[in-house]
């Protein structure tokens, strides 16, 4: 029998298409708003330096091709460097602001400026609020990028609920934060977070972390959603599955549809908010194609056996943070402190 939030998920399915001219149907939030069930990431990597900065119109004409398709989500972030293409990308669309939905996160060196920060923001966006706003890492560094900033995320945090007070950002919300640290922010904070943004894919069930959220009215967002799906290196590192595995596609072949295609529809229905990224037209559009069909639970917990709890995103290099939120080891890898961070 399927799940009481997979039939709710599909009774709402032309919801969007009938209220922005979006393909997702929107999520409620605890604080009274909703968030399209699937968006577009803009990050576009790293290099040597730290983040890897967008050639001209790198980020701009995807997004632009993102919201042709149907996408009403559009996630950036400071340290993306992807917020001036957006804006552009959104002007250029013609479609009402109140109709897209507009994610950006602050930079973990303007930790003790919130205010400032999103206002900046705001700036490259040309944009007079953005509808969620995300603390980007419990991690803290100096503006200069020479070390660790200590700040506790509680004192950032109540910059977060003062750019909500303003109304400079209707949702505010959390990325890369464990059960521990959500729950100590539950227990201090005057507004709670709405969203919860990490990295969920098959290869990274987050079961805990998920089913926390979920007891908590928080939604969860889900950042690298195909895992190690396109990784050229065989398995077990990173392990199964490649986008050419008999399990995915096997059911992509009874949907007709993509591989990717299956991926995103198992993370939907598990109530998550992936934000797939590509530069790829075809691919763009083909990842929001996911709202016409539905696996079973069958399908649902085949899939979830993928799960290895292997991370993509691992920033040992941080390990040494006294608010790292990832499992440490015994040799972190490269700082990223003399380029741009995170």
């Amino acid at each position: 029998m399927l799940c009481v939030l997979t039939l709710l998920l599909a009774a709402a399915g032309s919801l969007g298409d009938d209220t922005d001219g979006g393909v997702a149907f929107r999520i409620p939030l605890n604080d009274g708003n909703a968030m399209p069930a699937l968006g577009f990431g803009t990050f576009l990597g790293l290099d040597e330096n730290g983040m890897r900065p967008p050639g001209e119109h790198e980020a701009e004409y995807p997004v632009r091709w993102a919201l042709e398709a149907g996408y009403r989500l559009l996630d950036t972030a400071v340290t993306y460097q992807t917020e001036g293409q957006v804006g552009r990308a959104w002007r250029a669309s013609g479609i009402p602001r109140e109709h897209v939905f507009v994610v950006t996160k602050l930079s973990t060196s303007e930790s003790r400026n919130v205010v400032a920060s999103l206002r900046g923001s705001l700036a490259r966006l040309n944009m007079s609020y953005v509808d969620l706003y995300l603390i980007h890492s419990t991690i803290s560094i100096k503006p200069d990028h020479s070390g660790f900033d200590i700040i506790d995320y509680l004192d950032t945090w109540r910059g977060m609920e003062e750019v909500k007070r303003l109304g400079l950002a209707r949702s505010i919300g959390i990325s890369n934060f464990n059960v521990s640290q959500i729950q100590r922010l539950m227990a201090h904070c005057e507004i709670k977070p709405s969203v919860l943004q990490v990295e969920v894919n098959l290869n990274l069930a987050q079961n805990k972390l998920v089913d926390y959220c979920k007891s908590q009215d928080i939604v969860v967002m889900a950042f690298s959603p195909f895992g190690s799906l396109f990784s050229r290196d065989p398995p077990p590192r990173p392990p199964a599955p490649r986008a050419n595995d008999p399990i995915l596609v096997g059911m992509a072949n009874k949907y007709n549809k993509t591989t990717p295609q299956i991926v995103l529809r198992y993370l939907v229905q598990r109530g998550l908010v992936p934000i797939p990224k590509s530069l790829n037209r075809l691919r763009i559009q083909q990842n929001i194609q996911i709202f016409d069909f539905q696996l079973t639970d069958e399908e649902m917990h085949t899939l979830s056996e993928f799960n290895r709890d292997y991370r993509i995103f691992f920033p040992t290099f941080w390990q040494d943070h006294p608010y790292y939120p990832f499992e440490r080891v015994d040799r972190p890898g490269p700082s990223l402190f003399k380029g741009q961070g995170y």
